[in-house]
């Protein structure tokens, strides 16, 4: 990427893009098969209970309520996305999101659920890759494939980016 300012534009954009579409099929998974996704609200209490030194549980839904915490864990849950986008363009830098291609978008995409993995998965009191949990291999299958859906997201979110930036945006 040639400047700061169009990293964080194609991050912003290719983050929330990707991210809208992992929420759109944790949604169609939900509606199509009652498959729940993970409850963003139980993020933001994670994130909130750390301001008082608190980064692992023991359940996390166990832990009290706090306030604004379903906003908070939303808005984590976008700019994880953002942030996430990131590696994603300084490997790949303006060349590929010129002319995307979907083999790097979901190789980042694969990578990235090594964070729910070894950090909020063992901090939500799940273990180490859900290993605590009643069914390991499907909450393991369920984060890989979600995470996927980010890669492709991430493809899409490119392609759009590269449409847009004819008009709107420097490459």
């Amino acid at each position: 990427m040639d400047t700061l300012w169009q990293l964080s534009c194609a991050a912003l954009i290719l983050g929330i893009g990707a991210t809208l579409v992992l929420d759109g099929w944790s949604l169609f998974l939900n509606k199509g098969f009652g498959i729940k996704s993970l409850s963003f609200c139980l993020v933001g209490r994670w994130f909130a209970l750390m301001r008082r030194g608190q980064f692992r549980h023991n359940g996390i839904g166990k832990a009290p309520a706090q306030g604004g915490e379903c906003a908070l864990g939303w808005t984590a849950h976008y700019a994880i996305g953002v942030l996430f986008a990131v590696p994603l363009l300084c490997w790949q830098g303006g060349q590929w999101l010129a002319t995307p291609t979907l083999a790097p978008a979901l190789i980042l995409g694969a990578v990235t659920v090594l964070l729910p993995f070894l950090l909020m998965q063992p901090a939500f009191g799940l273990g180490i890759a859900a290993a605590k949990t009643a069914a390991p291999r499907a909450a393991r299958l369920k984060s890989l494939s979600s995470h996927l859906v980010f890669g492709v997201g991430l493809y899409l979110s490119a392609l759009l980016y590269n449409a847009w930036s004819v008009t709107l945006l420097p490459v």
